[in-house]
């Protein structure tokens, strides 16, 4: 009797389980078999966007802080160098959020590089003397400056660096090479550079020095053309611009060249007051933010060069503060622009020193020209193109030194007489 009722629970135990494990089969099959059909077209096929959209919808956005404290606390443990230093972390954490952004332009920087950086614009400093950016992932010179090492050593607008003094500079922000690249006046830095092919790779050893950036030069050209030239937004650039408009005007020039080559731009104010003085009414600069937040730069000031005709020299070192201008003076269609289109760089950093010293530079705004047009990434197109700049013509016999035809200029002239 016994072994009959052990047979009977035994068998209802089956039973039992048997269900279970049909129902459970049976559910399994269906979301399996719902899945395929979701993701097959009228035809019976696999659709991959179909696919793409499941995983999407398969994975949570939504960010779990607690991972961040796992993996401060596994390097704090498992790490094989310990102990671990906790600043350190934490400002690399700081620096990786910032550069989750992917704009070169946005950084966070550590107490030390916050104080170095703050001086940046002070108009001297110790280095090579070149405005360095980054294209499509690949870090590059902006534009050497007058007179400069960079200048001097060769380096052009356009020139990608591969390397700072042996190391690779893949992946690297604008800021950490100009840290790399400044340094102690009579010290050598090595860049591997290349303008046209990594096949024609090149080191070129620059001996740092003081950079002063002269920022306003001038001169009367043939038939009474006033040339003007500005190499930097700085400081001391209104107060230049400024003393040599009022003394160019003394001369009653016929027209005007403005050579904004390789000027790799500066203050926003300064850019705004110089195109101020051909732009008699109407806009500069538009100062966007996003979609509902803008500021509009008017023209201001006494516009004494408004009738004057004006040519505006470009090349690809143009950049930012001089974007502004050219693009400002081109849609008042006030002069005409010569040269090659020009770097784009039209976005807007705000630079905000935090309470332990340290600071983030981040990027607020883009720039767009009166009409609109943006600038950062597109840059400004020339009204004529000039390719090639300057053209050497061979050794001076008296000075030892290279002499070369600017056909920029020789273009400039030509438009005004």
């Amino acid at each position: 009797m016994n072994i009959i009722n052990k047979n009977k629970s035994r068998n209802k135990i089956l039973v039992i389980l048997l269900v279970v494990i049909v129902f459970f089969f049976g559910v399994f099959w269906g979301k399996i078999w719902g899945v395929r059909d979701s993701v097959k077209d009228e035809n019976g096929n696999i659709e991959i966007s179909k696919v793409l959209d499941l995983y999407a919808k398969s994975h949570s956005s939504e960010i779990d802080f607690d991972q961040f404290w796992d993996v401060w606390d596994m390097v704090k443990t498992k790490y094989v160098n310990q102990p671990v230093d906790e600043v350190d972390l934490f400002y690399g954490a700081l620096q990786g959020l910032v550069r989750g952004l992917d704009d070169p332009y946005s950084v966070y920087f550590p107490p030390k590089e916050a104080k170095e950086f703050a001086s940046d614009l002070s108009g001297e400093f110790e280095g090579i003397g070149a405005e360095i950016g980054v294209r499509e992932g690949q870090l590059v010179i902006v534009a050497p400056l007058t007179g400069s090492p960079a200048e001097k050593a060769g380096l052009k607008p356009g020139d990608k660096i591969f390397a700072i003094d042996g190391d690779d500079t893949f992946g690297i922000t604008v800021d950490e090479a100009v840290s790399k690249i400044r340094g102690k006046k009579g010290t050598e830095v090595v860049l591997t550079v290349t303008n046209n092919g990594i096949e024609t790779l090149q080191e070129v050893k620059i001996i740092r020095d003081v950079i002063t950036v002269p920022t306003v030069v001038w001169e009367i050209k043939d038939n009474n053309t006033a040339y003007l030239r500005i190499s930097y937004f700085n400081d001391d650039t209104w107060y230049e611009f400024d003393k040599a408009v009022r003394e160019l005007l003394q001369e009653n020039p016929t027209g005007l060249v403005l050579d904004l080559r390789s000027n790799p731009g500066g203050y926003l104010d300064t850019s705004v007051a110089v195109a101020s003085e051909w732009v008699d009414s109407g806009l500069i600069v538009v100062e966007r933010f996003n979609e509902t937040k803008e500021n509009k730069y008017q023209t201001r000031g006494e516009h004494r060069l408004s009738d004057l005709k004006t040519v505006v020299l470009v090349d690809g070192g143009t950049a930012s503060g001089s974007e502004i201008v050219a693009g400002a003076l081109q849609d008042h269609k006030i002069a005409t622009i010569i040269g090659v289109q020009t770097y784009g760089k039209g976005s807007v950093q705000e630079f905000e020193l935090l309470p332990d010293g340290s600071a983030i530079k981040i990027t607020v705004a883009k720039w767009f020209t009166p009409d609109g047009r943006q600038i950062d990434e597109e840059g400004i197109a020339p009204d004529v193109i000039v390719e090639e700049m300057f053209v050497d013509v061979g050794v001076n016999e008296d000075s030892g030194e290279l002499d070369y035809i600017d056909k920029g200029l020789e273009k400039a002239l030509e438009l005004l007489n």
